[in-house]
């Protein structure tokens, strides 16, 4: 249920040696806010030239009730790194000018939508470039650095204003969208004053991805989808635009989504994603495939790579993708000419993400984290692999006592191996029975990785430092595993997940470390409908907690805004098949539901809409079975903000404090908060 491209980074709470500055008086189990004031970097670009890195940092900002992001720029000669952007809104997208000259980055700080900006990598102000009525969304400078290329949608000011005054406000569902076309600004006009652009493609015959340059700066070859539905993901294929007189020629055409684009150094042929055709390509490898610039038949690269392939970039080295082995994440390279696949980072557990080349694709930056590190930014020759780390990202944990992690294998039910990531408490002792809690990502195609510090759903780190256990299940399906790992749970949803979570607890259970009284289970997305199919199909779990669950797999198909998951998993719609999805549905189990079960649910949620959640409730509370059900206002599929995220982790806290250590019954309608601070010019009563 989550984007491919957006996959959600769940870590895992692990050990950090204090340093002598640190001593035992000092550090302490964290609490919530603790977690939740965690900074994080991301966004990872060299600059072409390899003098400078440029990475952004997100923090935490109660007052605005913002997670805000900024840029930073750090010099590897001589380690010196600093803050780029400041104030209240965050920037985007980031891309260095060919020249290194300039950063460019989106950003709504000036109005509410977002605009391109250029800031020169040594500091000063930031220059608005962009103009535009409704916004801009990806951008990539043409190689000379003469002109900026980026999508936006046309203006229907007009049009939707006239309709209103007359008629009111209504929606044609799929039928009205904002098609997104492709732009370009003359930089040195920009630079001057922001630039409206001018209008490259048109039309409502395909609404425009990504995109990239030719190496001549004459066409733009860029993935475009019939409209924005996410329904029509698979209807993505290839385009090539000829600037001189943008004329439009689509070069790849074929079932399944074909996007990420590239060129060749020689502008005679381009490298992107596919699925080569495959329409269930929600659980199929994504690979690598060229075809000549002027269109032609595909051929796929990647053939041999049992994973997804993430494109970076083609190189005169190569071309360059990321992908998942396991729970290790690594750099591949491959020749258009040979389907050898050559690693190019080491070792073997590295979990590095955010690749970013030069423009000679001989050096490299990316984020790595570990069991006893954070996200950090390093640099490494690309030949020559050899990481310098930039950051100290990891210095913020020194005060807080945290658990040791580490990937533990185990038999499931139909005899798959099943991975999962164990972390055990400072004090773990393997003659002591303790409490066991289950944390289950989303995806189904998302994975778990040993790496420092939870999730801001679930306080792992709190109950670790409480003395329990914290299993997280790669369960069939997930990604890291390859193709037909993944494809396991087609038709057999819920069901072999299940599985694979209870085996896990019995695993640890014959081991002698846990109370089997004393387990609970939680999941949001993806991990809230296998915690949903636990709740009704399982008596095992002391308490359950259900975010953003699918509870009927008929209400999930007839509502959510994602249809053909739902197809590519179960085969056929609920009229055609009633029988898998009652298989597959929590609700044809509710009348064995024990489990007292909290339930969690974004207000306008349109992945799982929250139908799934009210049918939940009632059919337990139908069967006397206790359970609570929170509702978080004005939130979709995910919890964005951080009060919000304050508020999902204390209710998921006090629920499991009760069940699993006996605290009192949480009065969630009644909390207990701080009085809000009076400012100076507040009267006093």
């Amino acid at each position: 249920m989550t984007s491919f491209r957006r996959t959600i980074f769940v870590l895992v709470a692990v050990a950090f040696v204090a340093s002598p500055a640190f001593g035992e008086d000092k550090r302490h189990v964290p609490t919530v806010d603790d977690l939740l004031h965690i900074d994080s970097v991301g966004g990872v670009r060299i600059s072409p030239n390899g003098k400078w890195v440029a990475y952004s940092v997100t923090h935490t900002d109660f007052k605005k009730d913002a997670f805000v992001t900024h840029l930073w720029i750090a010099d590897p000669a001589i380690g010196r790194k600093y803050q780029l952007t400041r104030g209240d809104k965050s920037i985007g997208d980031v891309a260095w000018s060919p020249d290194s000259a300039w950063l460019a980055f989106s950003s709504n700080r000036i109005g509410d939508k977002s605009q391109i900006f250029a800031i020169a990598p040594d500091g000063g102000e930031a220059v608005q470039l962009t103009k535009i009525e409704t916004g801009v969304g990806g951008f990539q400078w043409s190689q000379d650095g003469k002109t900026i290329a980026f999508t936006a949608a046309p203006s229907k000011k007009d049009q939707t204003t006239n309709r209103k005054e007359h008629l009111g406000e209504f929606e044609v569902i799929r039928k009205e969208y904002d098609y997104h076309h492709l732009w370009t600004i003359d930089v040195a006009e920009a630079l001057k004053e922001p630039q409206s652009g001018k209008q490259r493609t048109k039309g409502k015959d395909f609404s425009v991805g990504s995109f990239s340059w030719s190496p001549d700066g004459s066409k733009l070859a860029f993935e475009a989808t019939r409209n924005p539905d996410l329904i029509q993901r698979g209807t993505a294929d290839i385009y090539v635009l000829n600037l001189a007189d943008d004329a439009v020629k689509k070069i790849v055409s074929q079932p399944g989504p074909d996007g990420n684009p590239h060129w060749s150094p020689d502008g005679k042929q381009i490298v992107f994603e596919t699925v080569m055709g495959n329409p269930a390509f929600f659980h199929c490898n994504r690979r690598l495939a060229v075809v000549p610039a002027d269109g032609g038949e595909p051929r796929s690269l990647t053939d041999e790579f049992d994973e997804h392939a993430f494109l970076i970039d083609w190189k005169p080295d190569g071309i360059f993708f990321s992908g998942l082995q396991k729970t290790t994440s690594h750099l591949f390279r491959v020749q258009p000419d040979n389907p050898k696949i050559t690693r190019l980072t080491s070792p073997d557990d590295l979990r590095g993400f955010g690749y970013s080349l030069t423009h000679d694709g001989h050096q490299m930056a990316f984020t790595a984290s570990s069991p006893t590190s954070l996200g950090e930014v390093f640099v490494s020759d690309a030949k020559e692999f050899a990481p310098r780390k930039l950051t100290e990202m990891t210095e913020q944990t020194k005060p807080l006592i945290l658990g040791k992690s580490e990937v533990i294998t185990w038999k499931s039910q139909d005899g798959t191996t099943i991975e999962g990531v164990l972390t055990k408490p400072a004090d773990f002792d393997p003659e002591k029975k303790r409490p066991l809690l289950c944390i289950i990502h989303g995806g189904p195609t998302g994975i778990d990785q040993p790496t420092l510090l939870a999730s801001r759903y679930y306080p792992a780190d709190i109950w670790a430092g409480r003395g329990a256990l914290i299993l997280r299940v790669n369960y069939r399906g997930s990604a890291g595993y390859g193709e037909k790992f993944r494809q396991l749970n087609v038709g057999n949803l819920g069901v072999g997940d299940a599985w694979d979570v209870l085996s896990g607890v019995d695993h640890l259970i014959k081991l002698g470390w846990v109370d089997p009284a004393k387990v609970g289970c939680m999941g949001w997305s993806q991990g809230g409908y296998i915690s949903a199919f636990l709740t009704t199909s399982s008596d095992r779990f002391a308490a359950i907690s259900v975010g953003a669950g699918i509870s009927n797999w008929a209400t999930y198909y007839y509502n959510t805004d994602m249809t053909p998951f739902t197809i590519q998993y179960l085969g056929k719609d609920p009229a055609a098949d009633q029988a898998i999805y009652q298989k597959t549905s929590p609700m044809s189990y509710i009348q064995k539901a024990k489990t007292p079960t909290l339930i969690q649910h974004g207000e306008n949620d349109k992945r799982v809409p929250i139908a799934n959640a009210y049918e939940l409730r009632q059919g337990l509370e139908d069967r006397g079975v206790k359970v609570e059900m929170i509702v978080y206002k004005g939130y979709g599929h995910g919890i964005t903000k951080p009060r919000s995220q304050r508020a999902v982790m204390q209710h998921n806290l006090a629920w499991f404090n009760h069940y699993i250590w006996g605290d009192p019954f949480p009065d969630f309608a009644n909390p207990d908060v701080p009085k809000a601070e009076k400012s100076a010019d507040t009267p006093s009563e």
